[in-house]
C-alpha cells in the first residue's frame, strides 16, 4: 500500500498558521514534483492520496524565500528542504501508512517534526 503525506507549517514568530506557503514533493533522487500544493488557512496541505509511488526516501521543499518576501519579512532560509523517509517504519498500520510532517517555522530557524 502507498505511504500517505501531509503537512503543517506554522509560523513561530507570528503564532500562527503559515497560510499561502508553497510545497512540492520530490522522489529523494528526482529534479521532477511529484506534487505541488499550497498551504490552506489552517497552514496545512494533505497531498492526494496516489501522490507517492510507494514506500522510500523523499523531499519536501517549501518556497518559504517567496513567502516571507511576500510580508516584507527578510529570511535566512529561501527554501526548506525535509528528505524523509515514507512508509518503512514497522510501527506505522501496514495498510494504509499516513505521514505528517509538521515544520516550525521563523525568519532565522526552524524546526520539524513527525505529527499525527
Amino acid at each position: 500500500m502507498r505511504p500517505t503525506l501531509s503537512t503543517h507549517v506554522l509560523d513561530a514568530a507570528q503564532g500562527r498558521p503559515a497560510v499561502g506557503i508553497e510545497v512540492a514533493v520530490l522522489a529523494a533522487a528526482g529534479e521532477e514534483a511529484l506534487a505541488h500544493a499550497v498551504t490552506d488557512d489552517d497552514g496545512r496541505v494533505r497531498f492526494p492520496d496516489d501522490t507517492l509511488p510507494g514506500p522510500g526516501t523523499y523531499r519536501l521543499v517549501f518556497a518559504t524565500g517567496p513567502w516571507f518576501a511576500a510580508a516584507d519579512r527578510p529570511t535566512l532560509f529561501p527554501a526548506v528542504e525535509l528528505v524523509v523517509q515514507l512508509g518503512t517504519e514497522p510501527d506505522i498500520e501496514p495498510a494504509r501508512p499516513h505521514h505528517h510532517v509538521a515544520l516550525l517555522l521563523s525568519p532565522f530557524a526552524y524546526t520539524t517534526y513527525r505529527g499525527s
